[in-house]
């Protein structure tokens, strides 16, 4: 038995606001848990939640992972951006060639995204959250396959994808050259839940096995092992559910 993964986490300054606008672009509904703070619940395939974490930290340099959005046209990728700019994103350029089609956007804290223009073969099967796509190395991308039990569905040049068996989007890396660290911590990271037959330490000593660490970096909730993958990316172990 493997982890599963329960929710990607974003650090945010506003959570509620940060929330609202997720919700707006993704058309995800907003849970009020008292255990899991401010979250959206996916609508669709994705399989695992949205969660929005309080910081004080400002944003500081390039995020390690970004939500490549897909579209079924010109006219809904062009919608897409007119939401997202409406609800408060902004056009930002990161290098990317006009001949590239995606647009680049950053949310209202500066979070990058990308909505991918139509036709792109390595996302057609997915659905609108198309993959979330992060720097990382070659050895990450077989370390998150074998924590999560998803098979590796791209491997070449250095680059790796894996997706869950039930479908929802892929978890990409992009392989070197990687970008230096920025800030304390990462603004976002993964949770996983231990499977519901085994424990948190048994898990979280897996995961060491494959290559994980344990870390501190001062999260302070309850119930959560703090560990990093390989290229030092932090992610939590919660307690089984």
């Amino acid at each position: 038995m493997t982890s599963r993964l329960i929710a990607l986490c974003f650090d945010a300054n506003d959570p509620v606001g940060l929330a609202r606008f997720w919700s707006g672009v993704l058309g995800w509904e907003t849970t009020d848990d008292p255990d899991e703070g401010v979250t959206l619940v996916p609508t669709d395939d994705t399989g695992f939640r949205i969660r929005f974490v309080d910081t004080r930290e400002q944003k500081s340099g390039p995020n390690q992972m970004h939500f490549d959005l897909t579209s079924t046209s010109l006219d809904d990728q062009r919608q897409t951006v007119a939401r997202s700019l409406e609800l408060g994103a902004r056009h930002i350029d990161v290098g990317q060639l006009p001949e590239e089609g995606h647009v680049v956007l950053a949310d209202p804290e500066g979070n990058e995204f990308c909505v991918i223009a139509p036709g792109n073969d390595f996302l057609a099967d997915c659905g609108f959250v198309g993959a979330v796509a992060c720097e990382g190395s070659q050895e990450a991308g077989y370390f998150w396959s074998r924590a999560l039990g998803w098979p590796l569905v791209w491997d070449q040049d250095q680059e790796t994808a894996i997706r869950s068996p039930h479908g929802g989007p892929k978890i990409t890396w992009g392989g070197p050259p990687l970008m230096p660290r920025t800030g304390t911590k990462n603004r976002l990271h993964l949770d996983l839940a231990p499977p519901a037959d085994g424990g948190q330490q048994a898990e979280a000593d897996r995961l060491v096995s494959l290559g994980a660490t344990r870390t501190d970096i001062g999260q302070g909730e309850v119930g959560r092992v703090v560990m990093a993958d390989p290229d030092g990316h932090e992610f939590c172990l919660l307690t089984p559910r």
